[in-house]
C-alpha cells in the first residue's frame, strides 16, 4: 500500500513539474519573441522604459497611475477662470503616457506583459498611420476581444473584410444629404428638455434654476438616433441604451481596463462579480433588440415607404445572401444596432455637455451665438438651410472637441509587418495616439494651446494649427467615424435651440473630474444655472 502511495507522489510530482516545465517554456518563447519584437524597434532609435520580466512595464502603469490618483484634486471654480481648460485630463486618466512623453518624445515603446506597444504622437506619423488603406492594420485584438460584450464584431469592432463589408452599407445613412433631411426630426427631440428647463425654472421662482444637463442630453440623444435610424422613439429603446449604459459602467469601472492594471484581487473580484453582470446585460440588450428588430420588419412589411432608415437598411442586407445563414444575419443586425446605438447618441451627448460646461464659463460666446441664430434663423429654430450659416457655432464646437474630444486614442494594431513612414512597424505590435496630447501641443497649437479660444477656426482646421493632421476628434483617414457630418449636425442643432432659449452660468456645484468609460465625460455631470433669455 505504501509502495502505491509512493508510486502515486511520484506521478504527481512528474505530472506537476511537467505542468511547470510546459508553462516556464510557453512564457519563454512568449517573451523571447516580445523581446526580439521590441529590439527591432529599438534599432530605429526608438527608446522607451525598460520592462520587467514577463510582466513588461505594467507594474510601472500601476505605480506611476496609483501616484496619481493620489495627486488628482478637483478642481474648484473661482471668478470664472479658466482652469478647467487649462486642466489636461491625460495627466490624470493616463499618467503613464504624460510621464513617459517627458522622458522619450512623441515616439516610444513600452509593453504590456508580452505584448509590445508604440506611443505615437508625432503629426506626419499620425497621418501615415490614419491615412493608411492597408486591411493588414486594424484595432488592437485583444482590446476589440475584451469590448465584445457592448459591441459584438459590429463597425465599431470589425477588422479586415468583415469592417470594409459594413462600412460599405453603413456609410451611406450618414452622407451629409441624408443628415439634412434628419433636422426636423432632431429639432423635434429637443422640444421635451426646452420644456422641462423652462418647467424647472418656474418650479423654482422663475428666475434662474439649477440643471445637471448631461443625463438631459443623453436622451435627448438616444431618442434622435432612435428616430433617424430605427424608426422609433426613444421611449421605445430606453430600456437598450440604459442597459448599455449600466455595461459601459461596468466595464470600465476599473482603470485598468485598457491595459490589466489593478490589483490582483481587482481582477478577480472583476471576474467573478462584473463578468456575470456583463454577460446578463449582453443577453439582455440583444434579446431587446432582437425584439425592436421583429417588430420593425413587421412594421416594413406592412407599410411600403421609399425612405428606408438604417434598421432596413440592415435587414436588407443581412437577408440578401442566403447563403450567410439565419444566425449571421441575427448577429450582423444586432451587433450592428449596438454599435450605433452607443455611437450614435453617447458621444454626441458627452460633446454637448462639454460644450455647455465651457459656455457657461465664456458667456461673452454665449452671445455671440445667440445673435448668430437670431439673424439666420426664424425663431431661434435652425433648419438644413441655416445651419452653414452658423459659423461661430462651428467654431466653439470645434473648440470644445479639440480641447475635450470624447475619443481619447486611436489605436491600432499591426496583422503583419508594415511600413508608416519611414517607421517599421512588426507584427503584432499595437499603435497609440492620445488624441488629447495632439490637441493641446503648444508646438502644434501655440503657446495658447490650453486656452478656450474658438476663433482659432475662424479659416477654418487648416489655418487653426502647425498641423491640419493632428487635429483629429472624429479619428482620420480610412476609419474616420461615419457620424462625423451627424454628429456636428445635432450638435448645431442642439446647442442653437438651448441658446436662443435659455442663457447660462456654470453651477458652483460643478466638479470637474473628466473620467474615461470608453470615451471621456464628466464623471459627475454638468451642472449649470439656466435663466430664459
Amino acid at each position: 500500500m505504501e509502495e502505491v502511495f509512493v508510486a502515486m507522489k511520484l506521478v504527481f510530482s512528474v505530472a506537476v513539474v511537467g505542468v511547470l516545465s510546459w508553462i516556464l517554456y510557453v512564457y519563454g518563447s512568449l517573451w523571447l519573441e516580445s523581446q526580439r519584437v521590441r529590439k527591432r524597434i529599438q534599432m530605429q532609435g526608438i527608446k522607451g522604459p525598460p520592462p520587467s520580466f514577463l510582466h513588461g512595464n505594467l507594474s510601472d502603469m500601476q505605480r506611476i497611475q496609483a501616484q496619481a490618483s493620489l495627486a488628482k484634486a478637483s478642481i474648484s471654480t473661482s471668478n470664472g477662470s479658466d482652469q478647467y481648460v487649462a486642466h489636461d485630463c491625460t495627466a490624470t486618466l493616463f499618467p503613464y503616457f504624460e510621464h513617459w512623453r517627458k522622458q522619450y518624445g512623441l515616439l516610444y515603446t513600452y509593453s504590456t506583459g508580452m505584448k509590445q506597444h508604440l506611443y505615437i504622437n508625432q503629426p506626419d506619423l499620425v497621418r501615415e498611420m490614419n491615412q493608411c488603406i492597408t486591411l493588414v492594420l486594424g484595432k488592437p485584438t485583444y482590446l476589440t476581444k475584451k469590448l465584445e460584450p457592448m459591441l459584438g464584431n459590429g463597425i465599431l469592432r470589425a477588422n479586415g473584410i468583415s469592417w470594409s463589408q459594413q462600412r460599405k452599407l453603413v456609410a451611406a445613412e450618414f452622407f451629409m444629404d441624408k443628415v439634412k433631411g434628419m433636422v426636423d426630426l432632431m429639432i423635434e427631440s429637443a422640444q421635451p428638455i426646452l420644456l422641462k428647463w423652462e418647467q424647472t425654472i418656474e418650479s423654482q421662482g422663475g428666475a434662474t434654476a439649477e440643471v445637471k444637463v448631461d443625463k438631459d442630453l443623453r436622451g435627448l440623444s438616444a431618442d434622435v438616433i432612435s428616430r433617424v435610424c430605427f424608426g422609433h422613439s426613444y421611449s421605445k429603446g430606453k430600456e437598450v441604451f440604459s442597459k448599455l449604459r449600466s455595461m459601459q459602467k461596468a466595464m470600465f469601472k476599473h482603470r485598468g481596463f485598457l491595459f490589466g492594471l489593478g490589483s490582483f484581487r481587482e481582477k478577480l473580484s472583476f471576474k467573478s462579480k462584473k463578468q456575470n453582470e456583463i454577460a446578463n446585460l449582453e443577453k439582455e440588450i440583444e434579446s431587446l433588440i432582437w425584439e425592436l428588430v421583429e417588430k420593425r420588419k413587421r412594421e416594413c412589411s406592412e407599410a411600403s415607404s421609399s425612405e428606408k432608415d438604417l434598421m432596413q437598411l440592415l435587414l436588407e442586407a443581412a437577408m440578401s445572401d442566403q447563403s450567410l445563414g439565419k444566425d449571421f444575419s441575427k448577429r450582423f443586425i444586432v451587433d450592428n444596432c449596438k454599435n450605433i446605438y452607443f455611437a450614435g447618441h453617447e458621444t454626441t451627448a458627452v460633446a454637448a455637455s462639454w460644450c455647455l460646461m465651457l459656455l457657461g464659463l465664456h458667456l461673452e460666446w454665449q452671445t455671440r451665438i445667440r445673435a448668430e441664430v437670431a439673424e439666420h434663423c426664424p425663431n431661434g429654430i435652425p433648419d438644413s438651410d441655416s445651419l452653414p450659416l452658423l459659423k461661430t457655432l462651428g467654431m466653439v464646437i470645434q473648440e470644445v472637441l479639440r480641447l475635450y474630444p470624447p475619443a481619447a486614442f486611436v489605436s491600432r494594431e499591426a496583422y503583419e509587418d508594415i511600413q508608416i513612414g519611414n517607421l517599421d512597424v512588426p507584427k503584432g505590435v499595437c499603435l497609440w495616439t492620445l488624441i488629447p496630447t495632439l490637441h493641446r501641443d503648444p508646438e502644434i497649437w501655440g503657446a495658447d494651446a490650453n486656452e478656450f479660444k474658438p476663433e482659432r477656426f475662424s479659416e477654418g482646421v487648416s489655418k487653426a494649427c502647425k498641423y491640419p493632421q493632428a487635429y483629429v476628434p472624429f479619428g482620420l483617414g480610412t476609419r474616420l467615424c461615419l457620424g462625423k457630418n451627424f454628429a456636428m449636425v445635432e450638435l448645431k442643432v442642439v446647442l442653437a435651440l438651448i441658446i436662443s432659449r435659455f442663457s447660462f452660468t456654470l453651477s458652483p456645484n460643478y466638479r470637474h473630474s473628466p473620467a474615461y468609460r470608453m470615451i471621456v465625460e464628466p464623471e459627475y455631470g454638468v451642472d449649470i444655472i439656466i435663466q430664459k433669455t
